[in-house]
């Protein structure tokens, strides 16, 4: 087997041996210089430069740290699964939440994908029907391109209805555990957290049925409510001038409806939170989502490289030794 470094030598390492030999010829020329009077010389230095130069090259190398043959090791990876709910009805373009609802979610959320580099997040979009817009990877550039891209035209125009991108999950979790297999006693579940983002204005059926289901499987909701209680008119779709009206002809006005998504948090271990023109409870969801629990963990062998750099330190530490109790007396009365 072939002897390998963990790290190659740079600049750093270069500097280090140029400094400690212009350092140790000053010191060298200094003694002789001292001793030239007296009709002496410095020879006797040089066996403990050569000490030096040994130990110094040995802290070098352990520093570079060599590796030579294969240690197989075990590893075992931590993670969760984070669904994304966005809501893409026509309520989230109201501009209640500058410069609107959607428009500030989509940069939030982005914030969070960032945030969790090592664990799995999907992508579903819904209105009055739900569709998985991007599945669960670790491919964050993916998924933040797959973010950029939300508007409300994705979907077809319909009033929230919050049981579809909720079944959806369930559907998507059943397959999971399946494929997964029994998982060994050692060995928690794994963690699935709902991000629901939506008004809260809810027209569809009734959703306690499909939350119980939800509590059971161990997945934990939380929702974040995006709007005002004020409330705000919605603009027309692609930019044309005026409000979008209801079934009696007046401007329709969506405002945020939190009770719902209160509720549907509480029932299922999650918390609920705010996104607001006063109030931006995001930095809060993050920390809830960071203190997950029972974050699922896989356990497989790899092949690494033994770094061996603990020999040359022990030796170079015994050469240190040696050097501070071997004394050279250069000038001699």
């Amino acid at each position: 087997m072939a002897l390998n470094w963990a790290y190659l030598p740079g600049w750093p390492e270069a500097a280090a041996a140029l400094i400690f030999f212009i350092f140790y010829l000053g010191y060298a020329l200094r003694t002789r210089r001292l001793a030239a009077p007296l009709g002496q010389h410095g020879g006797r230095l040089s066996w403990k430069l050569a000490l030096r130069l040994l130990y110094g090259g040995l802290l070098g190398a352990a520093l570079l740290g060599p590796a030579y043959g294969l240690t197989r090791l075990p590893v075992r990876t931590a993670g969760k699964d984070v669904w994304l709910l966005v809501d893409l009805s026509r309520s989230m373009n109201a501009p209640d939440v500058a410069p609107s609802r959607l428009q500030k979610l989509k940069a939030e959320l982005t914030t969070l994908v960032r945030r969790f580099p090592a664990d799995r997040l999907g992508l579903i979009v819904f209105a009055g029907e739900a569709y998985v817009q991007c599945p669960l990877t670790y491919d964050q550039d993916a998924l933040q391109l797959f973010l950029s891209t939300l508007e409300t035209s994705l979907v077809p125009v319909g009033t929230t209805n919050l049981v579809p991108p909720l079944k959806l999950v369930l559907d998507r979790l059943a397959p999971a555990a399946s494929a997964a297999g029994p998982a060994p006693a050692d060995v928690p579940p794994r963690a699935t957290a709902v991000v629901l983002a939506t008004d809260g204005e809810d027209f569809g059926e009734n959703m306690e049925g499909t939350v119980r289901v939800l509590a059971r499987s161990g997945a934990r909701v939380f929702t974040m409510g995006v709007g005002t209680t004020e409330g705000s008119r919605i603009p027309m779709p692609d930019g044309r001038p005026g409000y979008v009206r209801d079934a009696r002809g007046r401007d329709a006005v969506t405002r945020l409806v939190p009770a719902p998504l209160r509720r549907l948090a509480e029932q299922t271990g999650g918390q609920y939170f705010e996104l607001t023109d006063q109030r931006n409870e995001f930095s809060l969801l993050l920390s809830a989502l960071n203190q997950l629990e029972g974050q699922a963990q896989q356990v497989r062998t790899v092949a690494v490289s033994d770094n061996r750099y603990r020999y040359p330190l022990a030796l170079a530490l015994l050469l240190i030794g040696l050097d501070i109790l071997l004394t050279v007396k250069v000038i001699r009365p």
